[in-house]
């Protein structure tokens, strides 16, 4: 089981930095590519993917969030905004046990 990450290029050199692959998206066709190569590899149980940049593709991204139990997808602040929870946490919440 491995994450992906979906997000701005701080985010994903962050996370890169702990061993976590993904890419760096700015628009919408970066963000549908993306998503695709996430759901491609099946190894990807979990993709993390910035608030900011789900917005370019929020109908996708919510059909995941509520109804599709695989792979798991978690919506995390982009760098710079204020969470109340860490990753954690927001990981735990989406699906429903604690780490």
């Amino acid at each position: 089981m491995e994450y992906y990450v979906i997000g701005d290029e701080d985010t994903v050199l962050g996370f890169s930095l702990v061993g976590v692959s993904g890419t760096a998206c700015h628009n919408e066709t970066e963000a549908k590519l993306a998503w695709e190569h996430a759901l491609e590899n099946k190894n990807y149980a979990i993709i993390i993917i910035t608030e900011d940049v789900a917005s370019f593709i929020r109908q996708t991204v919510d059909r995941f969030l509520f109804s599709e139990s695989f792979p798991l997808v978690v919506e995390i602040p982009k760098r710079g905004e204020s969470s109340t929870r860490d990753l954690k946490a927001l990981v735990n919440e989406a699906i429903g046990v604690s780490l």
